[in-house]
């Protein structure tokens, strides 16, 4: 019993150092600059490559296209509109807030216009 309860705590201090030192990391990255941390330009390359075909081509264009949007939005607005965009897809009244806003509509309105110019550059 006693094994088991120390290997247990063990793994929590483990997870717990390992996720502190994930987000010391993400806030040191997005700190000092406006870089986008490599998993969020990651997630959206396989997302767009998913969405357009998984070529060589595509992943240029893909980079192209988050290279576009990171020269115009910061990180902290494409993670909000980011975050916006995730949250309008709930049901309920969450969902319907966020769906109904005028605030969060016009912020999607800016990323969707901003990919589009995107599309029309890099595809």
């Amino acid at each position: 019993m006693y094994k088991v309860s120390w290997l247990i705590r063990s793994l929590a201090v483990s997870l717990i150092l390992m996720t502190s030192a994930q987000v010391a990391n993400a806030e040191e990255c997005t700190a000092t600059s406006n870089e986008y941390p490599t998993p969020v330009i990651a997630d959206y390359v396989l997302g767009c490559m998913a969405a357009n075909g998984n070529s060589f081509e595509s992943l240029h264009q893909c980079s192209c296209s988050i290279d576009f949007i990171r020269e115009r939005l910061s990180f902290a607005d494409y993670e909000k509109i980011s975050t916006v965009m995730q949250v309008q897809q709930d049901r309920g009244q969450r969902g319907v807030f966020y769906r109904d806003s005028t605030w969060a509509k016009e912020r999607v309105d800016a990323l969707l216009e901003i990919q589009s110019e995107s599309t029309l550059r890099c595809f």
